[in-house]
């Protein structure tokens, strides 16, 4: 049992990320609900979820899961883990889930969520978040942790305020044993995580090859490390305070992920699954744009990438 005060908190969006945090919350005694659907949730009502974990398994047999919102009324923090394509929709959907001071907590792979939230809800409930960690979905009702061990979280305010309410969801998440970070400028760390995004993402989706043979290749590392400068260019030019050593400490980064590892965009393409193409280096595309800025190693990828996307959204044959 957590040695904190329990927050009420509903995870939207139970794939690997929602899954994993999720499971831990309630591991540790936090009073978490699961918004899911189709046979995901029907597996989690009947059985509860199980989670394989280089951190150590576990099962939970009974979890609050459901469909509906509203049968779970207000709670302090809803942690949204849904797809780029799905935030304005699910933000719809839970809105019987905030109350006067509910924080929500965007976990996705890329920039666009918090402001989207701030826009639905109201920027008074809306945080700023990234997580490291590789999870997915295995089965219905099962997520597998594959790497990234410990876990983390780093979170804040959109106007980078410390206040109590994040203090109380950072001592939530390491009892939870989720380490809890809140840095000093929340939104340098969503670009230095959205560099790594634009660049794993990309270059695993193009080659189809895991992060260990693109960055080792004399002939895509250069290209690596273009893409990553690319997106500090735009970040700059939009007023975020990248530190110089931006790109290689991110170059560093990547050297020590494992080199089996993929990324979940990449994933999907594979699988001919719709992706978040638009929402990572489709979004770089068009936030460059905004400001002028060029960047033509991630226009290519966006471009080589976006036939198969349509493809997957049946907006193209599938070949």
């Amino acid at each position: 049992m957590t040695t904190v005060e329990p927050m009420r908190i509903a995870i939207v969006g139970v794939g690997g990320v929602g899954g994993y945090f999720g499971g831990r919350l309630a591991q540790a005694g936090h009073d978490v609900f699961f918004i899911a659907r189709g046979e995901h949730l029907a597996a989690m009502q009947q059985h509860g979820l199980r989670v394989r974990s280089i951190a150590g398994d576990f099962t939970l047999p009974e979890v609050k899961a459901t469909d509906n919102p509203a049968e779970v009324g207000p709670v302090d923090l809803v942690i949204v883990a849904v797809k780029g394509w799905q935030v304005r929709e699910v933000a719809e959907m839970m809105r019987p889930l905030i109350g006067p001071d509910t924080a929500v907590l965007p976990l996705l792979n890329g920039v666009d969520a918090p402001n989207e939230l701030a826009e639905v809800l109201g920027r008074e409930h809306a945080l700023a978040g990234l997580c490291r960690i590789i999870a997915y979905r295995e089965a219905p009702g099962v997520i597998v942790h594959a790497g990234v061990n410990p876990t983390s979280i780093d979170f804040g305010e959109l106007d980078n305020r410390q206040t109590p309410r994040l203090l109380r969801i950072k001592a939530a998440f390491e009892s939870a044993g989720i380490r809890g970070s809140l840095p000093a400028d929340i939104h340098v760390a969503l670009w230095q995580k959205f560099m790594l995004i634009c660049a794993w993402s990309g270059f695993g989706a193009t080659t189809r090859a895991p992060i260990g043979v693109w960055r080792s290749l004399p002939e895509t590392r250069p290209l690596v490390e273009r893409c990553l400068q690319e997106v500090v260019a735009v970040a700059h030019a939009r007023g975020i305070a990248m530190p110089d050593d931006a790109v290689p400490n991110m170059m560093a980064f990547i050297d020590s992920m494992p080199y089996e590892g993929t990324a979940s965009l990449q994933r999907d393409i594979i699988a001919g699954r719709p992706s978040e193409l638009a929402s990572q280096n489709g979004a770089l595309v068009r936030l460059s744009r905004e400001v002028g800025v060029p960047v033509p190693v991630n226009e290519m990828l966006y471009a080589l990438l976006l036939p198969q996307e349509l493809a997957a959204r049946g907006q193209l044959p599938q070949f």
